[in-house]
């Protein structure tokens, strides 16, 4: 990469130098951190100020400290024009200067000034004379003598030209090609962690990534155009640009499972954000460990949507005032007496009103206090505050309520809905048929709710039942990743906790590999309480190979969605279909091997029920195989049930007919393995193919 121009050469020198300073300014920027802790500690202010800033210096230093290693920066802009004019800044993952009223030594990549690396173009050089590129050795820790190459830009000349001479790749949205720098980084081989993409982020991307919090979007995103990145990177960019707002409202990544929450794990940290809560939403929502599983048709039914309306009516049957008439409220030696018709009026505008069932509850304690108060200072005049409390504590007020508002558990409600079939057909009727009905009840019920062996679906109808009780507390912003595979039900669980914040949805309904998967998105929205989201459509790939996308748009055809086929701006993959020839698991254990001569990481994926004896293969052929949980292994065998979301330099694909019959769904799930190889995919087959 390294020109032997002398010019250029004196720029690699100068730009080491500029990083060796960087590295001692950070490293005293880390010192510093340490020093605010001690003097935090010995403010003089209150007990509670001294708690919340030393909490605050404590979380800041400890950020410092875990910044993984690597360069400090990738990228420089030099401007001519506007209010930057004359100004160079370089351009990297935090912010570093000498002090903090000092220019700074790198400008952070989501700083305003910033968006010009990534939006300026020839055509719109936004002030931009030159926008310099640098190329770090793979896997660098950040050690000034990797910075091999540079390339510069210009785009204040009719025609931009790149200085290091680097062979133009391909053209992005603003007309611009994308640099040799910036594809050897798309490129370059996948090992470990899903990388940080801040130095590659395209145009159409960078729109995303810097949205206003306020805005819901929805990222329709094929695979390898970065969607999962593009989402990381807009959490990194909110927490910088609304730092408080986000330390109010908090902030939550959701994924579909640990193993995909591993596998991204590193991202915000390299961005200079630790301390972001990651999780899935069964975690989120489990009030219950899941100790039971359901039948395929009982856990649609749980999902469906209509089992909103059936928990509400199940819930809301508990509330009535048959059997209870007037109320006589002791005040001393006196009682006043509430008549069953305005006690009947009061439960009337309550229900109307349609309150949290615990709010509601509560209203009704008030109303029929304030009832009593009324008619107490037309006898006797204003009464204290404490003969208010006196009323509300009354045991007469209390039984009243918990005869027609009684308090309850979303567990209550749950088991008796799945264990009475009276119960279930009176708050299903009109909603759900006979065998619906039938799906939804316990096969063995236990004695009570304490003893049930609760599933995942479970868990789901408890936590509306809880939401219709008590609004849960909710985020400022949520990310949700795979949203595709979300059932209208678990859409609601997340829209609870985002009612009054935004959401950024990533997904790709050709990847909906679930019963209830979404087809289409204005009905996942509609579910998740965002209709008016913007749908934004990423087709053009920077990381699956051309011949592959071209395969996995073969297969697109056949599925039910109504989704752009996927475009790839990379030419070098490569694509093989090999026959077994009788003998699979050779054929798979020769192309492992054929995979290892090549750099970068192989994952074999196969249908689940083919996992064991394809591991037996590899196995006798003395060829180590992790599992998907062990990151950063050379060879992994991978279930194609939970493969969705990685990625790795070779694939190789096993028996996709196989995959594409173990469940219902399989014509998606195997698109979903089609995609996964950012490098090399290579097709393992013995029976006819299903593209």
């Amino acid at each position: 990469m390294t020109s032997p121009d002398p010019a250029l050469r004196h720029a690699l020198d100068h730009e080491r130098a500029h990083h060796d300073l960087c590295r001692a300014a950070l490293a005293a920027m880390v010192d510093g951190a340490r020093e605010q802790v001690v003097t935090g500690e010995d403010v003089s202010a209150s007990g509670a100020d001294a708690e919340v800033l030393g909490y605050r210096l404590r979380s800041q230093a400890k950020a410092m400290r875990e910044l993984p290693e690597g360069p400090l920066f990738f990228g420089r802009l030099d401007f001519s024009d506007g209010e930057h004019a004359g100004q160079h800044y370089h351009i990297g993952r935090l912010r570093i200067s000498e002090h903090p009223a000092a220019p700074p030594l790198v400008v952070d990549w989501r700083a305003p000034v910033s968006r010009a690396f990534y939006q300026a173009s020839a055509r719109d050089p936004q002030g931009v004379a030159v926008r310099r590129r640098f190329g770090w050795a793979p896997c660098s820790r950040g050690d000034s003598a990797d910075l091999t190459g540079l390339e510069d830009e210009h785009l204040d000349r009719a025609e931009s030209r790149s200085e290091s001479r680097a062979e133009s790749r391909s053209e992005s949205r603003s007309g611009s090609r994308t640099s040799d720098i910036v594809a050897r980084e798309i490129e370059r081989p996948r090992v470990g962690p899903m990388r940080d993409i801040a130095a590659t982020i395209q145009p159409e991307q960078d729109d995303l990534v810097r949205g206003d919090l306020a805005t819901s979007v929805c990222v329709q995103g094929a695979p390898g155009t970065g969607k999962t990145a593009v989402g990381l990177h807009r959490a990194a960019y909110l927490l910088y640009t609304h730092p408080q707002r986000i330390r109010r409202g908090g902030l939550l990544i959701l994924g579909p499972n640990r193993t995909f929450l591993s596998y991204i794990s590193q991202v915000l940290p390299a961005l200079g954000e630790t301390g972001v809560r990651q999780s899935t939403l069964l975690e989120e929502i489990a009030r219950h460990p899941v100790t039971g599983a359901d039948g395929g048709r009982t856990a649609v039914v749980k999902h469906d949507a209509r089992m909103a309306e059936v928990l509400r009516r199940a819930l809301y049957a508990r509330v009535s005032a048959d059997g209870v008439g007037s109320l006589a409220v002791p005040d001393g030696s006196y009682r006043w007496r509430v008549p069953a018709e305005e006690l009947a009026r009061i439960l009337h505008d309550v229900r109307a009103e349609e309150p949290p069932y615990g709010v509601g509850r509560e209203r009704v304690r008030s109303r029929v206090v304030r009832y009593v108060q009324m008619r107490a200072e037309r006898r006797a005049g204003p009464q204290t505050n404490a003969w208010v409390r006196k009323i509300e504590r009354s045991r007469a007020i209390g039984a009243y309520v918990d005869a027609v508002w009684p308090r309850v558990r979303p567990e209550e409600i749950v088991a008796e809905l799945l264990t009475e079939p009276v119960v279930s057909a009176t708050a299903a009727e009109g909603l759900l048929d006979a065998d619906e009905r039938k799906a939804l009840l316990w096969a063995k019920p236990p004695r009570s709710w304490k003893s049930a062996r609760w599933s995942a679906a479970d868990l789901v109808l408890l936590d509306e039942v809880a939401g219709l009780i008590e609004h849960p507390e909710g985020y400022g912003h949520l990310v949700v990743d795979e949203a595709q595979d979300l059932s209208p039900m678990e859409c609601r669980a997340i829209a609870r906790r985002a009612a009054f914040g935004s959401l950024t949805v990533l997904g790709d309904l050709a990847q909906g590999t679930t019963p209830w998967a979404a087809r289409s998105w204005d009905t996942a929205l509609r579910h998740l309480g965002k209709p008016d989201a913007a749908v934004v459509p990423l087709t053009i790939g920077f990381r699956v190979p051309e011949a592959v996308v071209t395969l996995a748009n073969r297969l697109l055809e056949r599925l039910d969605v109504d989704v752009p086929p996927g475009r790839s701006l990379r030419g070098d993959g490569e694509l093989r279909i090999r026959d077994a020839a009788g003998d699979l698991p050779a054929a798979v254990v020769d192309a492992v091997r054929d995979a290892l001569t090549r750099e970068g990481s192989v994952g074999v994926i196969a249908a689940d029920t083919d996992v064991p004896r394809v591991r037996d293969a590899l196995h006798t052929a003395g060829i180590a195989a992790a599992g998907p949980d062990q990151l950063g292994a050379r060879v992994s065998l991978v279930p194609a049930s939970v493969v969705k979301g990685l990625e790795y330099d070779h694939v190789v694909a096993v028996e996709p007919a196989a995959i594409a019959e173990a469940e219902e769904r399989g014509l998606h799930r195997l698109y979903v393995v089609l995609t996964r190889a950012v490098s090399r995919l290579e097709v393992v087959h013995g029976r006819a193919l299903p593209f």
